[in-house]
Order: structure tokens, then sequence, then C-alpha cells
């Protein structure tokens, strides 16, 4: 657990480095923002293998966070919510990751994560990420390394869309 919440601080950090520029939703217009959110399940391991092709993007960034030789795609899920409404994400291993947005102010995305094995909360947290951001979580251990998930959030104040996530998973 305290290594979630060591990972959790210098990833607050790295946030602010790595998000792009945020556009703000008019507060009190009476339409819901829709959030967009996208999730990868990606592997780190010392096999050896370099980095999947399909993180191209995001290779620099997981080099420079995460001591590792090989990087792995997983999962790629796609889901669509509004600010208030929780909406779950399958994770590998067991887990479940549950993202609720609770508003969008100034180009910032308020919400709260929470992060299960099985029943049991492994961590839980609330934060801000820029419009268009992305949030990277290294710490549990999969397979012959670590699991590391990455979040982005993009909102806009299109119609609303239900809470139903859509996803790619590989099996390599």
């Amino acid at each position: 657990m305290l290594a979630w919440r060591v990972n959790l601080t210098l990833l607050a950090v790295v946030l602010l480095a790595m998000a792009a520029q945020g556009v703000s939703v008019a507060a009190g217009n009476g339409v819901p923002a829709r959030i967009n959110l996208h999730v990868d399940s990606v592997v780190a391991s010392d096999t050896h293998e370099g980095v999947d092709t399909r993180l191209r993007g995001m290779d620099k960034r997981l080099r420079s966070l995460f001591n590792y030789s090989t990087y792995r795609l997983i999962s790629h899920q796609d889901g669509h919510t509004e600010c208030g409404k929780l909406i779950s994400f399958m994770l590998p291993g067991g887990r479940i990751l549950h993202i609720q947005p609770r508003a969008v102010e100034g180009g910032m995305i308020a919400m709260e994560l929470v992060l299960f094995q099985g029943a049991r909360p492994l961590m839980t947290t609330d934060l801000k990420l820029k419009n268009h951001g992305v949030l990277i979580v290294g710490g549990p251990r999969y397979e012959q390394g670590m699991l590391i998930i990455s979040i982005g959030a993009d909102a806009d104040n299109g119609n609303s869309l239900s809470s139903v996530p859509t996803a790619s998973v590989n099996d390599h």
C-alpha cells in the first residue's frame, strides 16, 4: 500500500508535466460534461523484448518513469460517461478500476479513482487531471513484472453517452 502512495505522489507531479493544454468547459450551462476515458494496461518486465509497437508515443514516458527493458500492451479500453456517473474498467489480474468524474472547471477534470482487487479496494484517490491529460499509475506486481495503468481523459459539452466501456484485449 505504501508503494501505491509513493507512486501516486510521484505521478501527481508527472501529471502536470505530461498533460496537454486544457480546454474550459462552461460551468453552469445546464449541460453535463461528457467525459471520454482511455485506459491502457501495460506489463513492464525485464525480458529484453523492447517496447510493444502499439505503445508508440508512450514509450519515452514509460522509460523515463520506470526502469524495465520490456513494455507490452495487454489491453486498451475506451469508455464514455458524464460528470457524476461511475464507469468501470476490467483490468488484468482480476483488478477493477472505477472512475467517477466529478466536475470540469478551468480545463481540469476532477475525478475519483478506486482500484479494486476483487472486492477489496487497493487504492482510492481524488485528483484533478488536465483536459486531454494522462495519468500513469504503476505498482501492482503482475506476471514477471509490474502492471502499469495509463488513464487519459477528455471532456466536452456534447450529447450524453452511456457509461459503458468498450475494450480491445490483446492476449500475448
